[in-house]
């Protein structure tokens, strides 16, 4: 197919496509509200029918409509104060030995003709894009299998704007990437959860479950567990509350459930850990939940954290195993939040795992600035949880769309009809929370001509509070798609150029002929300042280093 564009375009503005609270089954309204760009900001009229039109945001329940306000040039439619006594510096570089990765393989392209839905649960993670970061800074090019693009792509923050008076704002917008084949366009769809104001956020039980084991002796990983929680402490409310397992051969209980009101008394515990024995996950994790059983209180947060390198060589070691023998427990409204650290001797499927079937998510640091950026920016203002479940449908239609392709969540597949069965484990999403999920997708000249709506949204989750279903869903149009890949928004460059660079590492087919430098030469040339994120810099720092270990 010959895609025809016109250079003259206006710059592609981003577009909410839905902002709701929700409603249940029976409350929801069945019109889907079509997504099209604001009067304000319409480009003329382009060589291929594309015809903005002007609409306010349509809510799909009966809830009043509501418009995010404007953020750069994305537009909305549908603690404690005890002194750490020392600081560690990283641990020095080493080469990955005993480490342990799955591969879930590369989403294939679609005939929507054939499949017109692509369901997925939500995913927070960004473990594989810091381990990476990890290994980069050691001389050594990831494992292929070590690849999740979507948490490469869900490390940045996409520029949304979180909604005022609603769960969610879910926004949409594309265009042509120079990364995959230039003839399809690249769909954008982000997610923003409601943000709580540490103010107004609830109390929060905290259970942490340290792996002092003989592994964790090496490259000063109890040491970055240690300064980490320094940090996590001194962000925590002084109603908050503390506890502390510590696991080896067995585990046992280092602190008992303490306000941070005492953070002396948390931080000496933290001080005291040290490392040495097998390794029982189980074991430490059967406890922490002990723990946290103790201080659940249903009106606040009740939170495990697991800091580990995830190797587990006593008891049971899978992490289905080790949730089994938890039980009902791991779901009953005590999340599990994993955080790796170190290379060598590292499981990053146990981590992973552990954190998606606990109903949390998965992270990693490699550096003090991580542990800043993880405990002070995310960890400490994410805490309260806001959806459970969470899946995303997207609908493509066969008369607009001849192929697509999902760009990661291989291993968060969710069958088709399971996204309206809310028996079904998908994602949980906290306060102030983004997901981004990429499409390629390959669309007719109709679609171009006739300003199609060429999909549908739909995301459906599990009230956290009320434990209500609720669902919103909205079109996305071609009048969302730029002409070129210049004149798209500099979040939408960032965030492409980021999953390119991952479909590369991972030795993806859909990237076939393209290499490190190709994308380094685009990246470079990027407009990398409108973008208010140091993450963005490291990641071309990130890029020109992985260059050089690739020559």
């Amino acid at each position: 197919m010959t895609r025809h564009r016109n250079i003259a375009s206006a710059v592609l503005v981003m577009a909410m496509i839905v902002s709701s609270c929700g409603g249940d089954d029976e409350s929801a309204d069945d019109t889907v509200p079509r997504i099209d760009r604001p009067a304000t900001t319409a480009a003329p009229d382009r060589e291929r029918g594309v015809t903005p039109t002007t609409a306010a945001a349509t809510e799909t329940t009966a809830a009043p409509e509501t418009t995010a306000a404007p953020s750069s040039d994305l537009t909305a439619i549908a603690g404690g104060d005890a002194e750490r006594p020392r600081e560690q510096l990283p641990p020095e570089p080493t080469t990955p030995t005993d480490t342990h990765f799955a591969d879930y393989g590369v989403n294939p392209f679609v005939d929507p003709a054939e499949d017109a839905l692509s369901t997925f649960a939500v995913d927070v993670d960004t473990g594989s894009y810091t381990l990476m970061r990890a290994w980069i800074n050691s001389g050594f090019l990831p494992d292929p299998d070590m690849v999740r693009v979507e948490e490469y792509v869900n490390y940045f923050d996409g520029g949304y704007t979180a909604p005022e008076d609603s769960t969610f704002a879910v926004f949409a917008d594309g265009g042509p990437a120079p990364y995959w084949d230039t003839r399809n366009d690249i769909v954008r769809i982000g997610i923003k959860a409601r943000e709580v104001t540490e103010r107004h956020r609830q109390n929060v039980n905290l259970t942490l479950v340290v792996d002092v084991s003989g592994s964790m002796q090496e490259q000063g990983k109890l040491e970055m567990v240690q300064d980490s929680l320094a940090v996590l402490i001194d962000e925590l409310d002084r109603l908050d509350s503390v506890a502390i397992v510590a696991y080896e051969s067995d585990a046992h209980v280092v602190l008992e459930p303490t306000p941070v009101s005492d953070a002396d008394e948390i931080i000496r515990a933290i001080d005291r850990l040290d490392a040495g024995g097998s390794t029982n996950a189980e074991a430490g994790l059967t406890l922490g939940y002990d723990l946290a059983d103790e201080a659940y209180d249903r009106d606040e947060v009740n939170r495990v954290i697991l800091l580990s390198d995830g190797v587990a060589n006593v008891g049971n070691t899978g992490p289905g195993s080790i949730l089994e023998e938890i039980g009902e427990r791991a779901r009953r409204g005590i999340d599990l939040v994993t955080i790796g650290v170190g290379i060598s001797t590292y499981n990053d499927v146990l981590l992973e795992q552990l954190a998606d079937q606990g109903d949390g998510w998965y992270a990693y640091v490699d550096t003090r600035e991580e542990a800043e950026r993880l405990f002070q920016e995310q960890l400490t203002t994410s805490l309260e949880t806001v959806a459970r479940d969470a899946k995303v449908q997207v609908e493509f239609d066969p008369g607009y769309v001849e192929e697509y392709r999902l760009i990661g969540f291989e291993n968060r597949a969710v069958a088709d009809e399971d996204f309206r069965d809310d028996e079904v484990d998908a994602g949980e999403i906290n306060a102030g929370h983004t997901v981004t999920a990429l499409y390629e997708v390959a669309l007719t000249r109709d679609a171009y001509r006739d300003d199609a709506a060429f999909a549908t949204v739909h995301m459906r989750w599990m009230d956290a509070t009320t434990g209500r279903s609720e669902e919103i869903s909205g079109d996305i149009t071609t009048a969302l798609l730029a002409d070129r890949f210049d004149e798209t928004n500099a979040e939408f460059q960032l965030v492409t150029s980021v999953a390119a660079y991952a479909e590369v590492l991972r030795a993806s087919e859909w990237v076939r002929g393209l290499d490190l430098d190709e994308i380094l030469e685009e990246a470079e040339d990027l407009p990398w300042r409108e973008i208010d994120d140091d993450a963005a810099e490291e990641f071309l720092d990130l890029l020109e280093e992985a260059v050089r270990l690739d020559r």
